[in-house]
């Protein structure tokens, strides 16, 4: 049970104690984060990045960690998000184990994991300290703010409970609700580590940790974050070298088995995995219909009535053709919804190979997406 906080990481408590949406509190809670660019003097200028499940709050290089970020290519001077106009905050998730207070941290009452002592996470647990990092900056109202993924969905909630506190957002590959498909992946994946009996209802340990559970759960992950297309076109039908095939029965044959088991294993001694568990039951539990003021029992027409409830100047939704996970269905549904609450919103839909991951790696679509819509602001 580790932490995992990069090198340069900042830190804005939460107010303590911190309420939880579906009850309980968080007592000396932290949320980490980090900076690049210079707020201007009118602090109008401010543009927040909300990270989906397992990235940390080091989006790029900085002099506090010269390390290369998680969207290095889109961050940084002359970049699509470019720090010598913008001042960019990225927060990382409350609930994570990467530096803001989750299941992994000590809970102050017993100096101990929280382990599942930690209450029920939801999306908008993380909208309200999201929206509590931007005031504690004291920064009135965000220029934008960009949310990809799960930060897709936080960044709505946080739009919708928070009225005024950015004037434009970029969504993107995320959604106002769980889809049944992402529900039962995700579902799945919970199953593949509560199975694991080194799991031990969430009390391992470094010695004993859940290894075979969290393979399970980021292989599964990994096939729905790309595309069958990609899928294909990497690997085909490509054999492992005999001195690299895995000669265990029914062991590793393929090429795209190595590539999933080497990602896999990449990843399990790098997230905690009672942290995963609450971050993905928090997205399956999402759906900004519950912000409706009057609900009619039509869940298509709440979550489109959520979305109308969002004040914004200019917003843009992009989602990648090939997701499966997020479907182009989605980003369509966000800036129809936006559009009917006044904002002038685009929805882009961007014929990658890639599928959901699409934004963390075809910069050469994606980049310009985002920059355009920015220089519009």
């Amino acid at each position: 049970m580790t932490e995992f906080i990069p090198p340069g990481s900042r830190f804005i408590d939460l107010p303590s104690p911190f309420p939880m949406r579906r009850g309980g509190e968080v007592h000396g809670a932290r949320i980490a984060y980090e900076t690049w660019g210079t707020l201007s003097p009118a602090r109008d200028n401010a543009l927040l990045i909300v990270t989906g499940l397992s990235p940390d709050a080091h989006a790029a290089a900085s002099d506090a960690n010269p390390e290369p970020g998680w969207w290095e290519a889109m961050v940084g001077p002359g970049k699509p998000i470019d720090t010598d106009r913008w001042f960019v905050i990225c927060s990382n998730a409350l609930g994570s184990c990467k530096g803001s207070s989750g299941p992994a941290s000590i809970n102050p009452a017993t100096g101990e994991p929280y382990r599942l002592d930690f209450p029920e996470l939801s999306i908008e647990d993380g909208a309200a300290a999201a929206a509590h990092v931007v005031r504690a900056l004291g920064i009135g109202q965000l220029a934008c703010v960009v949310g990809n993924s799960m930060g897709g969905m936080v960044s709505l909630a946080m739009l919708a409970r928070n009225p005024g506190i950015a004037r434009a957002h970029i969504n993107i590959s995320g959604a106002a609700k769980a889809l049944p498909f992402s529900i039962a992946i995700r579902s799945l994946q919970r199953e593949a580590i509560r199975l694991d009996p080194q799991w031990n209802n969430g009390h391992y340990d470094d010695d004993h940790y859940p290894e075979s559970g969290m393979r399970m759960a980021r292989k599964m992950g990994v096939i729905t974050y790309r595309s069958a297309l990609e899928w294909d076109g990497r690997f085909g039908r490509v054999r492992l070298d005999s001195d690299r095939a895995d000669d265990e029965p029914f062991g590793l044959e393929f090429e795209v088995e190595s590539y999933l088991e080497g990602h896999a294993r990449r990843f399990v001694r790098r997230f905690d995995p009672n942290s995963y568990l609450y971050l993905s039951r928090s997205m399956d539990w999402f759906d900004l219909g519950d912000h409706c003021p009057a609900r009619g029992g039509d869940a298509e027409a709440d979550t489109r009535a959520g979305l109308a409830t969002i004040r914004l100047e200019k917003a843009l939704a992009i989602g990648a053709t090939t997701d499966i996970l997020f479907p182009l269905q989605q980003q369509r549904e966000i800036a129809e919804g936006l559009r009917a609450g006044g904002a002038d919103a685009a929805f882009l839909p961007l014929p990658s190979p890639q599928g959901h991951d699409a934004f963390l790696v075809d910069f050469d679509r994606f980049g310009p997406a985002v920059r355009g819509f920015l220089d519009s602001l």
